[in-house]
């Protein structure tokens, strides 16, 4: 059972070796959470990353007590009391002409915010955190500090699914989107999450993307309002990134199933069968097919991670493990190489 668990945790050991000593350094802003301690940890002592742990000193006391670590040789920052704070309250109010250096002090000194600007500002390489605050907040703080990747008008999220066992392959990496943040996205914040969760799989799966667009439809099978909005995604992400082996729309079994898209899909396509990339056409069917995946199918989850902006920042789950964060650390600063 052990070496079953070191298998499926390759991809995630592959990405943990790439960072591994870059003294890449990742800003934690909930240090009040002793989590976060442990995760810093570890980070720190396997040369995973440089954390930067936020917080008041009361509150990284305490945490520290229950976590029992401790965080010698890791940096500490008070938002409040930093050396960068002054120049930070100033690069966030360039720009901003209706807000007072007061109210830009309110904003900065939230730890959220304050991580994402040191991103922004280059002091920190990714920012990372969700285990005590909401995933909008997060998104608000990114929009807001580091801003959107260029061509990129709406963020989105993506989880890795690594499945033990598919069609005679074991551990068989997928990247799943959106299954966390776009309600019900249109044709063009589809094409957004496909073209932000393409560059995703580039930098993690170590393999070029192919992209699935869903629906319950392959190929004019059934006609709908939401087939045609992902056929309208398609055309998008197509005259956006020709480069890009997109396809769609597919059934999920066309999608990934080589016997069934060979039935399904009459004419030549770079991804039908062959997929690795599946973008979801709400968040309904995203969430939903990600948690069959990983209850019925044994499969590990981790994300979901945030993407699509102009610098690494990203999300964590209310319940993740100190595992699931130092995962999430080493596959969100696999995005700085």
């Amino acid at each position: 059972m052990q070496n079953k668990k070191v298998r499926r945790m390759d991809i995630i050991g592959r990405c943990k070796e790439k960072v591994r000593g870059k003294h890449l350094s990742v800003a934690l802003p909930e240090g009040n959470d002793e989590r976060i301690i442990q995760a810093a940890r570890i980070l720190k002592d396997e040369d995973i990353a440089q954390p930067i742990v936020l917080g008041k000193p009361e509150q990284l006391e305490a945490a520290i007590e229950k976590a029992g670590v401790n965080l010698d040789g890791i940096r500490k920052i008070n938002p409040g009391h930093s050396d960068n704070l002054n120049a930070y309250i100033e690069k966030y109010i360039k720009g901003r002409d209706s807000i007072s250096a007061s109210v830009a002090k309110r904003m900065v000194t939230k730890p959220l915010f304050y991580a994402a600007m040191m991103v922004a500002c280059g002091d920190a390489d990714a920012a990372v955190g969700g285990v005590a605050s909401a995933t909008a907040t997060l998104i608000q703080a990114g929009v807001l500090t580091i801003g959107l990747a260029p061509g990129i008008k709406f963020p989105s999220s993506y989880l890795l699914m690594v499945i033990p066992k598919f069609l005679g392959e074991k551990d068989k990496p997928f990247i799943y989107a959106d299954c966390a943040v776009n309600i019900d996205p249109t044709a063009e914040q589809l094409a957004d999450i496909a073209l932000a969760s393409a560059e995703s799989a580039r930098r993690i799966l170590d393999e070029e993307p192919r992209v699935a667009l869903l629906s319950f439809s392959t190929r004019g099978s059934a006609s709908a309002t939401s087939v045609d909005k992902v056929k309208q995604a398609l055309r998008i992400v197509r005259a956006r990134k020709p480069e890009l082996a997109i396809d769609g729309e597919f059934q999920a079994d066309a999608a990934i199933v080589p016997r069934v898209a060979a039935k399904k899909v009459k004419d030549e396509s770079t991804v039908a069968g062959k997929a690795n990339v599946m973008i979801f056409p709400n968040l309904d069917a995203g969430n939903i097919a990600y948690k069959l995946t990983q209850y019925m199918a044994g499969a590990q989850a981790v994300g979901p991670c945030l993407q699509g902006f102009a610098k690494p920042i990203t999300d964590l789950s209310r319940g993740a493990t100190v595992d699931e964060i130092v995962s999430t650390v080493a596959l969100t600063l696999v995005q700085v190489l």
